[in-house]
C-alpha cells in the first residue's frame, strides 16, 4: 500500500503546487505592470511639469528682458517697459473692460504679473509647492481668460472678437494642467518635490506641498 500511495502523494503535492502557482505568477505580473504603468504615468506628469515650468519662464524672461519674441528688445521691463500696459490697454470685450484699461502699466499690476509667471514657473521647475503653483497660476489664467473674454462673439467697437470656443482656451487648459500636476504630486519624479515635503513646515501644513 506504501508504495502505491507514495506516487499519489506526489502527484496530489505537484498537482497542488501548480495550481496554487498559477495565481501568485498572475499577481506578480499584474504587480510589475502596476509598477511599470505608476512609473510611466510618473515620468510623464514630471515632464509635462517641466514643458509648462518653460512655458511661464520663458514669458517672464522675455518680457523682462526684451529677447526680441513678444517683447522687443526696447521694451523689455529692464529698460523701463511695462510688461502689462500693451496687453491690458488692448482689452476691448468683457465685464471688466475698463477696469483692465485702468490698471494697465501700473507698477503693482506689473509686479504682480511678473513675479507670478516667475513664481509659477520655478515652482514648476523644482517641482515644489505645487499646491501653492496651481492656486497661483489658475488665479493668473482666470484673469488673463476674463481679459480676453472668449464668450464675445464681437469686440467693444462691433468688429468680430475671433473667439472660436466661448467656454475652454489655452488659459484654461494651462489651469487644468497646473491642478492636475499638484494633485498627481508630479514634483516627486525629477523634482524635489520627496525633499520639500520632509521640511517639518511643510509637514505640518500640508497646503505649502
Amino acid at each position: 500500500m506504501a508504495l502505491h500511495e507514495h506516487p499519489h502523494r506526489h502527484s496530489g503535492l505537484r498537482f497542488g503546487s501548480r495550481s496554487g502557482s498559477a495565481p501568485a505568477k498572475h499577481a506578480v505580473h499584474a504587480d510589475a505592470d502596476t509598477s511599470v504603468l505608476s512609473a510611466g504615468l510618473a515620468r510623464s506628469a514630471a515632464l509635462l511639469r517641466l514643458l509648462t515650468a518653460g512655458v511661464f519662464l520663458w514669458a517672464f524672461f522675455d518680457k523682462a528682458f526684451g529677447w526680441n519674441y513678444a517683447t522687443p528688445s526696447e521694451k523689455g521691463w529692464v529698460e523701463g517697459g511695462s510688461p502689462t500696459k500693451g496687453f491690458l490697454s488692448g482689452v476691448s470685450a468683457g465685464p471688466m473692460e475698463s477696469t483692465f484699461h485702468a490698471w494697465a502699466g501700473n507698477a503693482w499690476v506689473d509686479w504682480a504679473f511678473m513675479m507670478g509667471l516667475l513664481g509659477v514657473g520655478l515652482g514648476l521647475a523644482a517641482g515644489v509647492a505645487l499646491r501653492l503653483t496651481a492656486v497661483a497660476g489658475t488665479a493668473m489664467m482666470a484673469l488673463m481668460w476674463v481679459a480676453e473674454w472668449p464668450p464675445a462673439k464681437h469686440l467693444s467697437d462691433g468688429s468680430p472678437s475671433g473667439s472660436t470656443n466661448p467656454l475652454i482656451d489655452y488659459h484654461v487648459l494651462y489651469a487644468g494642467i497646473l491642478v492636475a500636476l499638484a494633485a498627481a504630486h508630479a514634483g516627486r519624479t525629477w523634482g524635489l518635490g520627496r525633499t520639500w515635503e520632509r521640511l517639518p513646515l511643510v509637514r505640518d501644513n500640508r497646503w505649502l506641498s
